[in-house]
């Protein structure tokens, strides 16, 4: 009997001992926030008041079960403009914690990183570098990695020189009702499993959503992600990556970008206002040594969005924007294919549930590239419009389903 209310019994004892431990800005509030945060015992509250904090050095906390707090996204400001040392503005390493109502701002790195964290709830953060786009701010603004149930809702993220919402070999993910915007990529899921991304808005970023799976990494295969009822407009910035990022390689003026990954669903989306292509279909190009790396994405679906102008301010500079505004003649696409699949396949075609699927997209244009034509450099015919090729039956895929703590 005792062993079923165990966990009762806990629960009430980290309830019953849990503190409220308030934050006042003054001269140490560099070493109290930080003690504070080593200090802290589960079921805890570290809760910062309202003003501005300037800090030297970054934060950190691998204590489970803590609430960070704020008095609100522009209330709490916790400024590290004058960062001398850590590589990130605040780094978090344990389980069950919640972040809310705070801004990091000016971070050297990346502004809050999460690492291996199961359970990990971002509500109603900002991450901001407040000189504008610039190859010397962080590179990421919210950055779990290798985490589960991730949670990020109500955030805001401007000025990352990689990513301004980035997850990353990760599972079971939401990211809602955020905002990003001047970054080079406003929102990221790389070589992550089961995503929820929705009712999000990224505009004047240099590419708006990316979905990308990338080589190298220990965790590949990047598959169940549900993009949906988001915003992918006017994303018109500049590529402001440092050189050498993979991130470098995308053209200003991209809606929403598919990249190496499987069973991907996108739906219910406004897309409209990117200069050089509203959305992108494409395999992964660069040469790797990683054998078991599949560079061919498969099972995309997108139907039902709302497409509007693009094309119309082509990044030609990139390589892959120079290719298709070659090969559309200038009229570029809203929706484009890059057509590479395994040879077999593009000979034989691809087994049925692995097709693309293009449904009820309105008026939306298409172009793919017929790859092998391409490759043998055919005078003719090494490109196809018909978007009615691609029309099938959508299979749904299965939302998100995360046990989000009560009252956050």
């Amino acid at each position: 009997m005792y062993r079923l209310f165990l966990p009762f019994i806990l629960f009430l004892s980290l309830s019953l001992n849990a503190q409220i431990i308030s934050i006042e800005n003054n001269p140490n509030v560099q070493e109290e926030a930080q003690e504070a945060l080593i200090l802290a015992k589960p079921g805890d509250t570290i809760k910062f008041q309202e003003g501005f904090y300037s800090f030297s050095d970054g934060l950190s906390l691998d204590v489970d079960n803590v609430k960070v707090i704020g008095a609100g996204i522009d209330k709490t400001i916790l400024s590290f403009a004058n960062q001398k040392s850590g590589a990130q503005g605040l780094l978090v390493t344990s389980n069950k914690v919640v972040l809310k109502d705070f801004a990091i701002e000016d971070a050297k790195g990346d502004a809050l990183k999460v690492i291996g964290a199961d359970g990990i709830y971002m509500i109603n953060i900002r991450t901001e570098w407040t000189g504008g786009p610039k190859s010397t701010n962080g590179a990421y603004g919210l950055y779990p990695v290798e985490s589960n149930n991730v949670l990020i809702d109500g955030c805001v993220a401007i000025g990352a020189s990689d990513a301004g919402i980035y997850v990353g070999q990760s599972q079971n993910i939401i990211v809602r009702n955020s905002r990003a915007h001047y970054n080079v990529a406003g929102i990221e899921i790389e070589n992550s499993y089961y995503a929820d991304v929705y009712d999000n808005i990224a505009s004047h970023n240099t590419g708006g959503i990316l979905v990308f799976d990338l080589p190298d990494l220990p965790q590949q295969g990047g598959h169940h992600v549900r993009v949906f009822r988001n915003k992918a407009v006017d994303n018109d910035t500049d590529n402001f990556a440092p050189e050498g990022n993979i991130v470098g390689e995308v053209p200003r003026g991209t809606g929403i970008i598919i990249q190496a990954n499987s069973d991907v669903e996108v739906f219910d989306n406004d897309i409209s206002g990117n200069g050089t292509v509203n959305l992108s279909i494409v395999t992964y190009s660069a040469e790797t040594d990683d054998e078991n790396y599949y560079p061919h994405p498969k099972s995309i679906q997108v139907h039902g969005n709302r497409f509007g102008r693009g094309g119309f301010d082509p990044d030609v500079d990139k390589a892959i924007a120079g290719i298709l505004y070659e090969l559309s003649e200038g009229n570029l696409p809203d929706i484009f294919w890059d057509g590479v699949l395994p040879l077999s396949q593009m000979i034989f075609g691809q087994p049925d549930e692995e097709k693309l699927i293009l449904v009820d997209n309105g008026d939306a244009s298409f172009l793919a590239i017929k790859p092998i034509k391409y490759m043998l450099s055919f005078p003719g015919g090494i490109t196809s419009t018909d978007i009615e090729t691609y029309n099938g039956p959508i299979r749904p895929l299965p939302p998100v389903v995360m046990d989000i703590p009560q009252g956050i």
